[in-house]
């Protein structure tokens, strides 16, 4: 598509915090324009009623989805729970419309592996096989031609990132743990309420959860999986609510081959990245330096007196974790720059 035609979007889902960031990044896209957002419960209310921060930059009603003519548009977004968009995609996928989903419906290909970990039925199955894991700095060429993405859960991201250059060169050592300590701030429990995110609960506190299983792990294995054999099982992964409202950090605890630096292999690997920096040896990135930016900032450190190294990584949960990573699939898709709509800059403080 020529760089100066805007495409119509379409966001399914649009009063949580993914679909209010969505917003708020599309409406700085050169190339894109949002002409349908829908919600079940918010029907006919004015966007700017209801997101106070998009006064003046929308003049749209929320629409019910049954009502809502999606297939005009030439991509719709899926920020819905997860089910929904297997039900819905078929549809428009017939009619040539693209889907970015930001639920987990399509990121899992083993399919009982998904039906355990949510509970759900799987009743795309036959498109499932076509999704492309939206991971950008993994799978650019894949994006380029895809009709179906499944944007990839925050930790995953997070997590999968400092990873990514390691593991494409099997570079970790088999038979060794690997182990990511991460944290996340509470936007990332979506917006509904809950107990466990009250500010009374999740304020001046801090405590690890999903111990147990997360529905992440799977995710992450999966990714693991396709580059290193032998690895994965190994994997152990351990989230945390912080008392913040946005932010990710994981740190990744790695055994590797001898006489290999991680720090160079991650440099070489991300030198040329739009949205992935390799800081300087020896550095410790602050979730702040990414706030409301579509980075993820890496370092390195190996644990002294020890084989181990250290591996840390931040984003924005909502930017690079969600929105802000299916805003950069939309431009590979479409041959957009890739960092159209995503040039702000980190909020700070």
């Amino acid at each position: 598509m020529a760089a100066s035609q805007k495409i119509k979007i379409g966001i399914v889902g649009a009063t949580g915090y993914t679909g209010v960031e969505l917003l708020r990044l599309l409406a700085s896209h050169p190339h894109a324009e949002v002409s349908v957002v829908t919600s079940r419960g918010e029907a006919g209310v004015h966007i700017a009623d209801y997101f106070p921060s998009l006064r003046g930059v929308y003049d749209l009603v929320f629409q019910a989805p049954d009502e809502a003519d999606l297939a005009q548009c030439d991509t719709v977004f899926f920020a819905t729970p997860h089910g929904v968009t297997m039900k819905e995609a078929p549809a428009l996928l017939e009619k040539g419309v693209r889907v970015i989903d930001l639920s987990a419906d399509f990121r899992l290909q083993d399919v009982p592996a998904w039906e355990k970990w949510y509970k759900h039925t799987h009743s795309s199955t036959d498109i499932l096989k076509e999704a492309v894991y939206g991971l950008c700095e993994m799978n650019h060429e894949a994006i380029r031609k895809a009709r179906l993405i499944a944007v990839p859960g925050c930790y995953p991201t997070c997590v999968s990132l400092p990873l990514l250059p390691l593991l494409k060169a099997e570079a970790l050592q088999i038979g060794k743990p690997l182990i990511a300590d991460c944290k996340s701030g509470v936007s990332g429990a979506g917006r509904g309420a809950s107990v466990g995110t009250l500010l009374c609960e999740a304020g001046d506190n801090f405590k690890a959860y999903g111990v147990a299983g997360h529905r992440h792990l799977p995710e992450i294995k999966q990714t693991i999986n396709q580059l290193q054999s032998g690895v994965a099982e190994h994997f152990v992964f351990v989230p945390h609510l912080t008392p913040m409202i946005r932010g990710m950090h994981a740190t990744i605890y790695v055994h590797l081959q001898e006489n290999l630096n991680p720090h160079h292999l991650l440099s070489d690997f991300y030198s040329n990245s739009k949205f992935v920096d390799v800081m300087p040896y020896g550095s410790t990135p602050e979730t702040r330096s990414v706030r409301g930016a579509n980075i993820c900032r890496i370092s390195v450190q190996r644990a002294p007196e020890s084989d181990v190294w250290i591996l840390m990584s931040v984003q924005d949960n909502l930017v690079k974790g969600a929105a802000g990573q299916a805003v950069q699939n939309l431009n590979i898709m479409f041959g957009f720059a890739e960092d159209a709509g995503l040039q702000a800059a980190p909020l700070l403080p």
